[in-house]
């Protein structure tokens, strides 16, 4: 149990907004556990079988289900409304406008990603002595200073920016020189304090094997660290299954049910190998690994994702957007077979795994993220936060406090125009978890006004007092 000293310079870090510190889970023994993260690219809440996909979907997924049976699953985790930002909160603990992208700042297609000033998980865990590798998309910024070698990472192999760009080259209506920015993404290589080496051009047919070749990767670099008995984080952002949803050669056509079920076959398969390679090494026991998603399914028609019970897509404030499966296994530390609907959201990875490794939190600037290694090894059977606020791009749209959400502002599901609502939507998740019908339960429940507004205006009064980023 940490001491009166630790517990508060944790607390001064953290964001108040109605939440509470649970006590720190003690240390399994004086080993530091190692870390697999593997996070998908817009993969909906109803894809895995745990989730109500699966079969259901065409693909079973026997392998990340077995995550869920070997640990917590989490059925109200939230992240933010696109990849970026999630991926800002994933990596600092802050959510993106605060990390990535402030009122003030420059327009979002200017300047995206974080800053060299932002300490980030790789360089909290570098410090607390690992190592440190990334197999997949970063997208938190592809100038000189900025990529994740910069950013803490010991090495990297995969892609800056997006899946989207994976089009381009194949199009016939490409145009070169359009822009003096504008180019081919590459597949890039890179080590810490070296300039990212260009590898193939990142189209369509590189595009079906990319997943393979970050998956392979991973498990040399797992073993490696391994044989050199160094704790590791190995942290896998999957370019799957942002469009263009392109199966492997091994996988195409394997299900019979289209490329999105051959693809989330072939995912099953891969985060198996990095189960196995984990298991056969001797280190479950000590390996925290945990799958997750940025952010819900593509927003496009022609996307075939799907969020479960949950009404909307990305680039919006519903729960389709918002909520994607987290599962969690850490042998002998968090109890098998769990299963919670309490609400954490994805900057409380960063504090939660700095608790489980003995990391430092900067405390130079406030995070929003809570530690959540309490309510993960059942000391406490509450989240450590009771709320999560709701932003599309820099603009503030609602809140969620426990099953209660208000939005200031909705968005329009076929020309996503926002509306900004005379009178906030208020939905109660549990009673109307699609979100339909905002005035039909709350005229009983007026009472709800209170808390949800609390939370945002401590949320603004936080960002009001923050700081902020020196000049990049």
């Amino acid at each position: 149990m940490p001491n009166h000293s630790q517990c508060a310079r944790v607390a001064i870090c953290l964001l108040v907004l109605c939440v509470s510190i649970p006590l720190a889970a003690a240390a399994k023994n004086d080993e530091k556990p190692n870390i697999v993260l593997v996070v998908m690219d817009n993969f909906g809440y109803g894809e895995i079988g745990v989730y109500g996909g699966g079969d259901l979907r065409g693909a079973p997924t026997p392998r990340i289900d077995s995550i869920a049976a070997e640990g917590y699953q989490l059925t109200n985790f939230n992240v933010e409304a696109e990849c970026t930002p999630s991926r800002t909160s994933l990596m600092t603990g802050r959510y993106g406008i605060r990390a990535r992208q402030r009122p003030d700042g420059p327009p979002r297609g200017i300047w995206w990603g974080i800053t060299p000033w932002e300490i980030t998980l790789a360089e909290m865990l570098t410090d607390a002595g690992y190592a440190t590798g990334m197999f997949g998309k970063w997208h938190l910024g592809d100038t000189e200073g900025r990529f994740p070698t910069d950013q803490g990472f010991d090495e990297w192999y995969g892609i800056p920016n997006s899946s989207d760009r994976a089009f381009w080259p194949d199009s016939d209506s490409w145009q070169e020189g359009a822009h003096p920015d504008l180019e081919f993404t590459y597949v890039v290589s890179s080590t810490r304090g070296e300039t990212p080496k260009r590898l193939e051009v990142y189209g369509r047919e590189k595009r079906k094997t990319i997943d393979r070749e970050i998956t392979d990767h991973a498990i040399e670099f797992i073993k490696r660290k391994a044989e050199a008995e160094q704790p590791f984080f190995a942290y896998l952002p999957y370019t799957q299954t942002h469009e263009p949803v392109d199966a492997h050669p091994d996988f195409q056509g394997s299900t019979g049910n289209g490329s999105f079920a051959d693809v989330l076959a072939q995912t099953d398969v891969y985060v198996g190998e990095l189960l196995d390679t984990v298991d056969d090494l001797g280190l479950k026991d000590n390996t925290i690994f945990i799958f997750t998603s940025d952010n819900g399914r593509e927003g496009i028609k022609r996307s075939f994702g799907f969020t479960g019970p949950w009404r909307g897509t990305m680039f919006s404030p519903y729960e389709g957007s918002l909520r994607v499966p987290f599962l969690i296994r850490y042998p002998g530390v968090i109890p098998e077979r769990q299963v919670s609907n309490e609400i954490v959201h994805l900057v409380d990875l960063f504090p939660t795994l700095a608790n489980f490794v003995g990391g430092e939190i900067p405390d130079d600037r406030i995070l929003d993220g809570a530690d959540q290694s309490g309510f993960f090894t059942g000391k406490s059977e509450k989240s450590a936060r009771e709320t999560v606020i709701i932003y599309i791009g820099n603009e503030l749209f609602g809140v969620k406090w426990r099953n209660w959400k208000m939005l200031l502002k909705e968005i329009d599901s076929d020309s996503y125009a926002i509306q900004n609502m005379a009178y906030p939507s208020i939905y109660n998740l549990l009673v109307d978890p699609k979100e339909e019908e905002p005035e039909t339960f709350y005229l009983d429940d007026t009472w709800v006004d209170a808390p949800l507004w609390q939370a945002i205006e401590d949320h603004l009064a936080s960002i009001e007092a923050d700081p902020g980023v020196p000049d990049p």
